[in-house]
């Protein structure tokens, strides 16, 4: 038994405090305790136990109470965090808040969380058993089912059927005796693949989102770290779920920006779920119609195997695609653009056409070079206000009059 431990704390100091354990009391590495620091009572992290103290135990106290019986995390949780701490330069005590549930109370349904989580689809018919795949998608499951290790990327159309993809990687998973964490970029956003994945996978299915109230979520982490949930499916936090034996990791719809916390630490999904499966020797697939660039870099570098899926399942031809060189043209609208409205309209058809959402127009470039103005400050293209006749950038708050002749009407 230790007689001091290491405590790291939610707060913008990057170093431990070090306590004294009172009569009577072991706090575990991984269990949280609550201390006297300055003024306040808080909660932090046992991350060290000490049998020397490293400073002068003369001016150690007590903590006062632990709040956990049972410690929220492992070795390899802890040796995650560290990274964090390093790569996206916050204190330890930061990360670990940011990867674990933070409530106090456990929860007194383990299971109401799944629960919860499929009553909102009741109206959604999704087919409880593996569906039939097609050529496309058999190589694809295929090639990441091959190996236990390695990182993939599946990419194609809405449409034509990743999910089903993913959900039998994972069912494979299962069978291999590993668990699976499948992130999705909001929980809110993501219905049908959620119900999926309930549904799919039943009591052995854990949702884990900020929706949920802080005992829940702790109740939910219980039944992952246990061993009960086998299946953990979540927005970014998922990824810290204590899932054991991991053996597959699924990034859905990647590119999506909410990946990336907004707040310290500010770490991205797609990066931590990289180094996690590196770690656990798991499969790591992302997926999505509009990789990110950081990706499609890492394709081309042969760093992520690239699984095409070009057939929609339900069939019906894909868009047909141009893009328009403006240089030259008059007017906010390309001369091919006006033409085919027009037919469309003769035809007694429709059309929509997308706009920016802020100015008149979203860049502003010269008609001859195609020089585009930019901010002076951000090097980012300035918009074009049409009501004030000045171009702004949207980033600093940066504006400037127009260059030249009034813009074109």
């Amino acid at each position: 038994m230790a007689e001091y431990v290491g405590v790291a704390f939610d707060l913008p100091i990057n170093r431990l405090f070090t306590y004294r354990n009172p009569p009577g009391m072991d706090a575990r590495i991984g269990c949280r305790v609550e201390a006297v620091f300055g003024r306040r009572t808080l909660a932090g992290w046992v991350t060290e136990h000490y049998e020397q103290c490293p400073i002068d135990p003369a001016s150690v106290k007590e903590y006062s109470s632990i709040v956990d019986a049972n410690p929220l995390f492992g070795a390899d949780s802890l040796e995650l965090a560290r990274w964090i701490s390093g790569m996206y330069f916050c204190p330890l005590g930061e990360a670990l808040s940011a990867m674990m549930p933070s409530g106090r109370k456990e929860g007194r349904s383990a299971s109401v969380s799944a629960a919860t989580a499929t009553e909102a689809f009741d109206n959604l018919v999704i087919g409880e058993k593996a569906l039939q795949l097609s050529e496309e998608q058999q190589r694809a499951r295929d090639a990441i089912c091959a190996h236990t290790s390695g990182r993939w990327y599946l990419y194609g159309p809405t449409g034509t059927g990743k999910t089903e993809v993913f959900l039998q990687a994972a069912e494979a998973t299962l069978a291999e005796g590993r668990g699976v964490i499948y992130l999705v970029p909001e929980i809110a956003l993501t219905h049908q693949v959620l119900k999926a994945l309930v549904r799919r996978f039943g009591d052995a299915c854990a949702v884990i989102h900020s929706g949920l109230s802080p005992a829940k979520k702790l109740a939910q982490w219980r039944r992952v770290q246990s061993g009960q949930a086998r299946v953990v499916v979540g927005a970014r936090s998922a990824v810290f779920a204590p899932v054991r034996d991991l053996g597959l990791i699924v990034v859905d719809e990647e590119h999506e920006s909410s990946y990336k916390a907004g707040s310290s630490p500010r770490y991205h999904a797609r990066q931590v779920a990289m180094r996690l499966a590196a770690a656990s020797g798991a499969r790591l697939v992302m997926g999505s119609a509009t990789p990110s660039v950081e990706s499609w870099h890492l394709m081309a570098q042969g760093q992520l195997q690239r699984l095409s899926l070009t057939k929609r399942l339900a069939g019906g031809d894909m868009p047909a695609i141009s893009i328009v060189d403006m240089r030259g043209q008059e007017g906010a609208l390309s001369s091919s653009l006006v033409d085919a409205v027009r037919r469309v309209k003769a035809e007694g058809g429709q059309s929509i056409l997308f706009l920016n959402r802020r100015g008149f127009s979203h860049f502003w470039s010269c008609r001859s070079c195609g020089a585009e103005a930019s901010c002076r400050q951000c090097s980012v293209g300035l918009t074009y206000h049409k009501d004030r006749n000045r171009l702004v950038c949207h980033y600093c708050g940066y504006s400037a009059p127009p260059p030249g002749a009034e813009y074109p009407q």
